[in-house]
């Protein structure tokens, strides 16, 4: 991949990666903001661990996120940023658009998620 390519797919993932930071210390905030000093009955209780669950579990999947994003970078660094890591051939530059961290190409993508039972079109 062109360097200037690279340095393009480096900035959207640095900037996601912020973005990703900040929500995922927002929620971990949130979450332990929610306290028990309101709480009159078991309903009232019910509902507030939902929301702790929730608010962690968003959590969760912000941090994910973020491990996806590092890993990206790290590709970059090491200059196999944009191959698939399945077959080795380039990933079309329309699907790191739409998602910079993909690892796969989409017929890749594809057999991957038919192997695990899941939809067999391409994700994104």
């Amino acid at each position: 991949m062109q360097p200037e390519k690279l340095a393009h797919f480096k900035q959207i993932l640095l900037s996601e990666l912020q973005g990703h930071t900040d929500h995922v210390r927002d929620d971990q905030a949130a979450a332990l903001e929610l306290t028990d000093d309101d709480v009159k009955d078991t309903v009232d209780m019910s509902q507030m661990d939902v929301n702790k669950e929730m608010a962690l579990r968003l959590g969760d999947r912000e941090s994910k996120m973020l491990a996806d994003i590092d890993q990206a970078l790290l590709r970059i660094q090491e200059g196999s940023y944009g191959l698939c890591a399945r077959c080795g051939k380039p990933i079309d530059e329309r699907r790191l658009e739409a998602l910079p961290t993909a690892r796969y190409d989409a017929a890749c993508q594809a057999l991957i998620e038919s192997a695990n039972g899941e939809n067999a079109h391409a994700s994104l």
